[in-house]
């Protein structure tokens, strides 16, 4: 897969990510909201790793910088 996301787009979903996690394990998230921003967070996780979003490719979008 090409990658199409910048540094600033992968540093911004970590983030993201990371507050997820610590919302979660400091109780102040729970239940069916806590489950579907784990799983955003996950998403924003994996796909920071690989460089790539799958959704900017149908758009031909790029946060890359060449």
């Amino acid at each position: 897969m090409k990658k199409n996301m910048g540094n600033m787009d992968r540093i911004i979903r970590t983030i993201l990510a990371i507050l997820v996690g610590v919302l979660y394990f400091t109780n102040i998230i729970s239940g069916i909201t806590a489950v579907i921003l784990g799983v955003l967070a996950l998403v924003f996780l994996l796909t920071s790793l690989i460089s790539t979003c799958p959704l900017y490719m149908p758009f031909g979008l790029s946060t890359k910088k060449e």
